[in-house]
């Protein structure tokens, strides 16, 4: 059996009150007694028991994180900016992907809420967080990411400029000569998909053709059918705005062996800058946005009851050719 906080103890000859300021760190040891003590525990291999600690306190130290897709490189970069803060404040992080499914965002919450997660940070997938509340009401704080909460839930959120980014894409593409700007998107209801469109529509103005839109989960085969029908047109595109990573790979996949036309992606990517010509993005910084959120949420739990923060991070346009090519 484990040796327990009594072992330790009787093996230094001191009260077992003692032995429980030496492991937490109390004061009022006397520090050959300290000494003492600590070499039981080194002797007989004692390790604090986190679970009966956790018990006493009602809290575990652990922060919850629920993203969209751990393999989504944009998430991978939230996720470990998530990390190092909660590393940082002595904390572990549990975290689990919702897939879009707002089913599975809150199966997740409900989940690390159970097992008494002193905070959550969530890129939500539905628009519905009345479920929340209960949580809230009991004192777990939470911080929203990459999309704010549905309507009706105050709570800190952090997001990038969606629609403002967008705009940046469809003006550099209109300088260069492009009238006829096509723009494939994510689902229509992912906020930040249908954000990047606001902007893609109010960019253009009177120049706008809903024919030249084309939004939903992007794929290779799905991409090419939407090119297709986009090129038939009378006065096809010239140019296109895709509205994230996967979009503009999708993109190219289905554009590889055919003329090259003018393209400014949303999301930066692996390799884009390898690619002939190197691909134009608007970047967001994922790091970044998971930083700001954690460090928001441990700001909650160190007693901060302020209003809720909206924040709203600026993107950049990076030019490497692909959207600087005439029509």
């Amino acid at each position: 059996m484990r040796p327990t906080m009594k072992d330790v103890a009787t093996a230094a000859g001191v009260a077992l009150k003692t032995v429980s300021r030496v492991v937490n760190g109390e004061p009022g040891v006397h520090p050959a007694t300290a000494e003492r003590v600590r070499a039981a525990i080194d002797r007989l291999g004692y390790s604090r028991n986190e679970s009966a600690r956790v018990l006493r306190r009602g809290r575990t130290a652990t922060i919850g994180l629920v993203i969209e897709d751990v393999a989504d490189p944009f998430y991978a970069g939230l996720s470990r900016a998530v990390e190092e803060v909660v590393i940082a404040h002595d904390c572990l992080l549990l975290s689990g992907s919702s897939g879009e499914e707002p089913g599975r965002e809150r199966e997740l919450v409900e989940t690390f809420c159970a097992r008494r997660v002193d905070g959550l940070i969530i890129v939500p997938a539905g628009d519905d967080h009345t479920y929340l509340r209960p949580e809230l009401e009991a004192g777990t704080k939470v911080a929203f990411a990459d999309r704010p909460p549905g309507a009706g839930l105050a709570a800190d959120t952090v997001l990038a400029d969606n629609a403002g980014g967008a705009g940046q894409a469809v003006r550099h593409l209109l300088e260069h000569g492009h009238h006829r700007i096509a723009f494939l998107g994510d689902a229509p209801g992912i906020f930040t998909a249908a954000e990047r469109h606001r902007g893609y529509r109010d960019a253009l103005g009177g120049l706008y053709d809903a024919r030249l839109v084309a939004m939903r989960p992007p794929a290779p085969e799905t991409m090419r059918a939407d090119l297709e029908r986009m090129f038939a047109l009378d006065r096809p595109p010239t140019a296109l705005f895709t509205g994230n990573g996967r979009c503009t790979v999708a993109a190219l996949r289905a554009l590889a062996g055919q003329r090259p036309v003018a393209l400014v992606g949303f999301d930066d990517f692996e390799l884009a800058d390898l690619l002939r010509p190197g691909v134009t993005v608007v970047v967001q910084d994922p790091a970044w946005m998971g930083r700001v959120a954690a460090e928001l949420l441990f700001r909650r739990l160190r007693g901060d009851v302020g209003p809720p923060e909206h924040i709203q991070l600026p993107v950049r346009l990076v030019a490497r050719g692909s959207g600087e090519l005439p029509p």
